[in-house]
């Protein structure tokens, strides 16, 4: 598949859309059959789910994107095109669209991603040099997230054989600044930045795990180094769990507060990693087969020292409707679909799967997914892994 220039404005004008991420993307493409189609449909889809307004991304801001983003040298590469790398395409929320500065050829070759703490030990650090050169020279391209620590030193290490450095804002607000000399030379030895954000996005706390489910969505393996029990790096494992992936974990000392988190991911069944033959014996076998690139599981396994943490995530899909912004009564307009009161009954604060509503409801399947439809860009639905929906509390 490649896109037009139009098609990619309108992918573009609709994954920036309010209420639309990558879930929302599909259903809305595979309900309507493209993005223009899609776009048309969003303002009504919204009143019939209970919003006033909605706001949807403008031609003219598209357009502003793009050639802001031409600029920087990024230039925005579609699901389905021969340039999105297959590992991520694979996985229940991959980006319809990613934004690629530096050379894309890094992301069709086997990738491995290094992350842990920002604030490592002088071994963890060394251990990472060592394991990160070792993988590149191996033939594998390294993938971290560019944060301090851990992360910094793998791209350090592999700038000669390929490194892909994942943003949690635009391409152009790099995180932490002191890394823009470091962003420069991945790009300037045949590496990757890759980013899903909006050109000119700062980036915020909830920004950074859907980074890095991006982390571990274009990567067959995640080693997590060093990583204290509330960690973001284990929320990285705990994606890659979800998206079939392998976990390897780096033992340390139990006295080390930053060695918990990876000493219980080994407790919890995650490989043992303490060089470069525990890694490659593992993911040979799978990249030979493509094994491991499967959507994400319908239950993610629990990882101890993480339910809290998970919990208090803003994960993806998408940004929440800002409140006060529903119909007075909360309700369905007369207009909307046949069916939707009883539907609605269904749906609560706990996930079902769309194929029950379907046989309980006794609704077509069609008719189930556009009244979801309504409800999610209305901000009133949350998609789950498994084909499962919720409706939002007080909403």
């Amino acid at each position: 598949m490649h896109l037009t220039d139009e098609q990619r404005l309108d992918w573009l004008r609709l994954i920036r859309s309010e209420n639309v991420g990558p879930r929302t993307f599909r259903a809305l493409i595979n309900q309507f059959g493209g993005a223009s189609a899609a776009l048309e449909a969003l303002p009504d889809l919204a009143r019939k789910g209970g919003r006033l307004l909605l706001k949807v991304t403008s031609r003219a801001e598209a357009e502003k994107e793009m050639a802001a983003a031409a600029r920087l040298g990024v230039r925005f590469v579609a699901m389905g095109e021969p340039d999105y790398p297959k590992t991520l395409k694979a996985i229940d929320t991959a980006p319809p669209l990613i934004a690629v500065r530096g050379s894309t050829e890094v992301l069709s070759r086997p990738c491995v991603a290094m992350v842990g703490s920002r604030n490592a030990s002088a071994s963890g650090l060394t251990f990472t040099e060592r394991l990160s050169r070792q993988l590149g020279e191996a033939g594998y391209v390294v993938v971290s997230g560019l944060a301090r620590g851990i992360d910094t030193r793998a791209h350090r290490a592999t700038l000669a054989t390929g490194t892909v450095a994942v943003l949690a804002g635009g391409q152009d607000k790099i995180y932490p600044s002191e890394n823009e000399p470091l962003l420069r030379s991945i790009i300037e030895n045949g590496g990757a930045i890759v980013s899903e954000m909006p050109i000119g996005w700062e980036s915020r706390g909830r920004d950074f795990p859907r980074r890095n489910r991006i982390v571990s969505g274009l990567s067959y393996g995640v080693v997590v180094v060093e990583a204290a029990r509330r960690s973001g790096s284990l929320i990285t494992a705990r994606f890659a769990l979800e998206q079939g992936r392998e976990v390897f974990a780096v033992p340390g000392s139990p006295l080390d507060p930053r060695a918990e988190g990876t000493n219980d991911l080994i407790r919890d069944g995650a490989n043992l990693c303490a060089e470069i033959d525990h890694v490659t014996s593992v993911l040979e076998p799978l990249i030979a087969t493509g094994s491991r690139l499967d959507v994400s599981a319908e239950e993610p396994q629990r990882l101890v020292g993480t339910e809290e943490l998970w919990d208090e995530l803003d994960l993806p899909d998408v940004p929440r409707a800002p409140k006060g912004t529903f119909m007075p009564d909360s309700g369905f307009p007369e207009e909307a679909g046949e069916g939707n009161a009883d539907l609605i009954q269904m749906l609560g604060p706990s996930p079902i799967s769309i194929d029950d509503l379907v046989r309980q409801s006794g609704l077509s399947i069609r008719s189930v997914q556009m009244t979801l439809l309504e409800l999610e860009i209305a901000g009133r639905l949350e998609r789950h892994g498994g084909n499962a929906v919720s409706l939002i509390a007080g909403r």
